[in-house]
């Protein structure tokens, strides 16, 4: 009897595209057929989804991406996350009468760093030219696609907002004062011209690889950042804290900016290799679990079990705690990865999950940081009061919260060609929602400086020239030593949970990548939210009702306090396979009814 799942696992040795749109998976499988590699297919993918979910991602927006390249040999991490402005003091933020970065406006952006990852992965790993891998996005843009109906509920909602704050994005998301339909075609001419005027620029230099360094000073030197460094001279816009500000950002914080390139953390977990970014992304969680879980008899347990939602829910706990504490950016901060890693340190932190759920907040102490665990502990204790949720995931919210919501979320992509080069990316940022629209641009800039603290001396407190701790954390897994999966998904600080649970059940299980896709996802807000109001709700977990009753009930008898989703919704989970012998593989979850795989 064959086991249903809601689409089919996508099979064929040719090429395979997954992401949270079906366009933009289509864009990315058009480019592959034109002979374009996986890189390629990655920046037109990414592009595109700028367009048709502006609400989730934006070209002021922020990305990375794990990668492998089959002429390299290696996992390789792509950084194109923007850091603080030179002005991004926390004297500054106090000045302004602030205590916590605000979830929206100006306060909150620090340097695009998206659009010059994207082109650092044409550049190096790519095959193509600027114009080749931006003409879809810019045909989209100019001649319309079909809106989806989240996208015209979220400007519905903030639509007098814009008309009294944000006057730009009124104009671009409202044109002629009319509220754009769902499934009606919606256009963004001025963003589709700013991609225009960057290809006409490219286009003046000579060779494939000095276009797209144009394409990069275009924006970041040229005029892109001098039409967006002029409004910032006098634009001062209303954000969450109730008043309005000034931005930070300047002209001379873009063109000192540029993406690079680093080596990945690897966890090994049975015959399986995890490749993340480092602890200025949270994708160590992700390691840190696996880490904790090694400790228990997971892999026996049923994957639908109370058991293992319960093991699972208390270890990412103590992972997530040890997040609050050590991650930061490790340009600015000694992160002590190989001890939260070390088997000796997890095996005595697997022993604090017990058969009932903890609601305390409990991260591990390393050795020389008593007092950086006591002054974040400090700060935490009064970070209580609702879980946050993002707009993808904005339906899990209280009803009463959704009508003034302004926080967005994340794409997700991944990417396998026959030649064996792999993408995961992850990007985020300058959604619709965070700021004004850059009057003649089309886009806005981004809120990550929101995952700072203006307490000083921990690893996540705002400095100019620091990377947020972001929540981006695309997966790439060998299997045997050799690139294997590539998988994530969006979703904030709910990005990593549901990954484990997608790779725990997948490595341990014999599912496809359809079937662990599918399988019912669950959370937990017990620690500390990255995004603006910064809260949490200790012992709360959110799981979907498809885990069944008697599950359900076995959670809140080991003293969980769940919340109970819809069948189909939580997490929008995307994955890649390459087998050994050349066989690809890809599945899209159908949570939301927007995410697609393609492949032949």
């Amino acid at each position: 009897m064959t086991t249903f799942t809601t689409r089919p696992e996508i099979t064929g040795t040719f090429g395979v595209v997954t992401s949270t749109h079906w366009i933009p998976t289509a864009v990315g499988m058009a480019i592959l057929e034109k002979g374009g590699n996986a890189f390629d297919a990655a920046v037109a993918t990414a592009m595109t989804l700028i367009v048709v979910e502006p609400h989730l991602n934006g070209l002021g927006g922020d990305m990375p991406a794990v990668i492998y390249s089959a002429d390299k040999g290696k996992v390789q991490v792509i950084c194109g996350q923007g850091p603080a402005p030179a002005g991004a003091t926390i004297a500054h933020y106090k000045a302004e009468g602030i205590d916590i970065i605000p979830g929206d406006g100006l306060l909150a952006t620090v340097i695009p760093g998206a659009f010059d990852g994207w082109m650092l992965m044409l550049r190096d790993y790519g095959t193509m030219t600027v114009r080749e891998v931006l003409e879809p996005a810019i045909g989209y843009a100019r001649d319309g696609h079909p809106m989806l109906p989240r996208v015209a509920n979220q400007i519905r909602d903030l639509a007098d907002f814009m008309r009294d704050e944000w006057p730009t994005s009124y104009e671009t998301w409202v044109p002629g004062g009319k509220l754009p339909k769902a499934g009606a075609l919606f256009r963004n001419p001025d963003l589709a011209r700013t991609w225009t005027r960057i290809v006409e620029a490219a286009e003046k230099a000579t060779g494939r690889e000095a276009q797209i360094d144009a394409a990069r000073d275009a924006f970041y030197r040229g005029f892109v950042a001098e039409e967006m460094a002029q409004w910032l001279k006098t634009a001062e816009v209303m954000d969450a804290s109730g008043r309005k500000h000034k931005a930070v950002l300047s002209a001379a914080d873009m063109a000192g900016y540029a993406a690079h390139v680093e080596d990945p953390l690897t966890y090994d977990y049975g015959d399986w290799t995890l490749c993340k970014q480092g602890p200025w992304g949270q994708g160590p969680v992700f390691a840190q679990t696996l880490a904790l879980l090694k400790h228990t008899n997971i892999a026996q347990m049923d994957p639908t079990g109370e058991e293992f939602v319960h093991t699972v829910i208390e270890a990412m706990k103590l992972a997530f705690a040890d997040r609050e504490v050590y991650y930061g950016d490790p340009d600015f901060a000694t992160v002590p990865v190989d001890h939260l890693l070390s088997d000796d340190y997890n095996r005595e932190r697997a022993k604090l999950i017990g058969s009932t759920a903890s609601l305390e907040l409990r991260p591990g102490t390393v050795p020389g940081y008593e007092d950086q665990v006591a002054r974040t502990m400090a700060m935490l204790s009064g970070q209580t009061g609702g879980a946050v949720y993002e707009p993808t995931m904005a339906h899990l919210a209280n009803a009463a919260d959704k009508p003034t919501e302004k926080r967005g979320d994340t794409c997700h992509l991944d990417v396998i060609d026959r030649w064996g080069n792999m993408v995961a990316a992850t990007p985020s940022g300058g959604w619709l929602q965070s700021s004004p629209i850059i009057p003649g641009l089309g886009f806005c800039l981004n809120s990550r400086a929101q995952m700072f603290w203006l307490q000083e001396g921990l690893p996540t407190s705002l400095a100019p020239g620091k990377r947020p701790r972001t929540t981006l954390t695309p997966s790439i897994a060998l299997l045997g030593g050799k690139p294997t999966l590539a998988f994530g998904t969006p979703g904030g600080d709910q990005q990593d949970q549901w990954q484990i649970s997608f790779f725990l059940r997948y490595v341990h299980h014999a599912l496809n990548l359809q079937q662990a896709v599918d399988m019912p996802l669950f959370h937990s807000s017990h620690f500390p939210a990255s995004f603006h109001p910064r809260t949490m709700d200790p012992g709360v977990m959110m799981i979907e009702d498809r885990i069944g009753e008697a599950a359900i009930e076995a959670l809140r008898a080991r003293g969980h306090k769940v919340v109970v989703a819809g069948s189909w919704d939580i997490g929008r989970l995307t994955a890649a396979r390459r087998d050994a012998d050349g066989l690809l593989r890809a599945a899209a979850t159908p949570r939301l009814m927007q995410a697609y795989a393609a492949g032949r």
